[in-house]
């Protein structure tokens, strides 16, 4: 069993050192404040035993780490239906683009990029009775935690600011993919994106993912199944245009957000989340992305 302390504690000296940290987030202006010399790691193993270092409680935004939260949400609701209205091909482009969906008749390539999460909301405006409070209570639940909110503050910033969104939604609402008002199916997105956690909840919370669907109470939340195919899509589609080389460098199912968190993990082995919110070019967490590469390294603990 390798020394998870030691190798966190030895990853963080490492990177916090480096002088260049990537570049906050600014077009989200609630998000252009965070001081980007933040960095934390938290790793939950298989059999609850938990190692943290840095910034690990911490909260910060976890923006499009919650499109898979909201993917899981959606299929229990519905099931293999949701395929009808998205696919699951990487898109090989940045996570707001719009071209190939108006190429492709108005179906995103997948549900992590912003067309397919905006589908996957408009799914659950339909099937939830109180949509924002339902959601937030399942992530609630998953993490056995009710101490987790929106950010209220930062959903206001998005929707202020979120023009591309809107005119994906109005592209989507176009090809007859979105079936509630596009205020509405925003509104519920951007207060998804708002969600608070620290690095040590994310790992609680996507423990379920790493435990063939069944949450820290094992309770199932999704089938066997889904589980497996929401991580091959965190795999294939979890970084944008970067997922191939995450797959390449660190070998894991994950998600990135631009709050400059990332969640991965290795099924029936561990969940690990860090964070430090300077991004890079492609909008994943500039010293997460070193963090977990080395990581992998270090313990060569991979899917591979």
């Amino acid at each position: 069993m390798p020394d998870f302390q030691a190798i966190l504690d030895q990853i963080h000296k490492t990177l916090t050192t480096m002088p260049d940290k990537g570049t906050v987030a600014s077009y989200i202006p609630e998000l252009a404040d965070v001081n980007a010399n933040h960095f934390g790691m938290h790793l939950r193993l298989h059999d609850g035993t938990e190692y943290g270092v840095g910034d690990y409680n911490q909260l910060f935004s976890i923006q499009s780490v919650s499109k898979v939260l909201a993917l899981s949400k959606a299929m229990s609701l519905v099931g293999e239906s949701i395929w009808e209205r998205m696919d699951v091909e990487p898109s090989g482009n940045p996570f707001n683009h719009l071209s190939l969906l108006e190429i492709e008749n108005g179906i995103p390539r997948n549900p992590l990029i912003n067309s397919g999460a905006i589908v996957i909301a408009d799914i659950l405006l339909s099937h939830l009775k109180n949509p924002k409070d339902d959601f937030l209570d399942f992530i609630r639940d998953l993490a056995g935690d009710d101490t987790i909110q929106f950010n209220k503050s930062v959903a206001h910033s998005e929707k202020i600011t979120g023009f591309k969104n809107y005119a994906i939604a109005n592209l989507l609402k176009s090809f007859g993919n979105l079936k509630n008002p596009v205020e509405d199916v925003l509104d519920f997105y951007f207060h998804q994106c708002s969600i608070e956690m620290t690095c040590s909840q994310l790992t609680k919370v996507f423990f379920f993912l790493a435990n063939k669907g069944n949450c820290l109470m094992n309770k199932a939340r999704l089938t066997k199944t889904q589980a497996k195919r929401i991580n091959a899509i965190m795999l294939t589609c979890g970084f944008y245009d970067e997922a191939g080389e995450f797959a390449f460098e660190v070998g894991l199912p994950g998600k990135s957000g631009v709050g400059g968190g990332i969640i991965a993990l290795l099924p029936d082995h561990f969940a690990i989340t860090t964070w430090s919110p300077g991004l890079n070019k492609k909008g994943n967490s500039q010293l997460g992305m070193l963090a977990l590469e080395q990581f992998t390294t270090q313990t060569k603990l991979s899917i591979f």
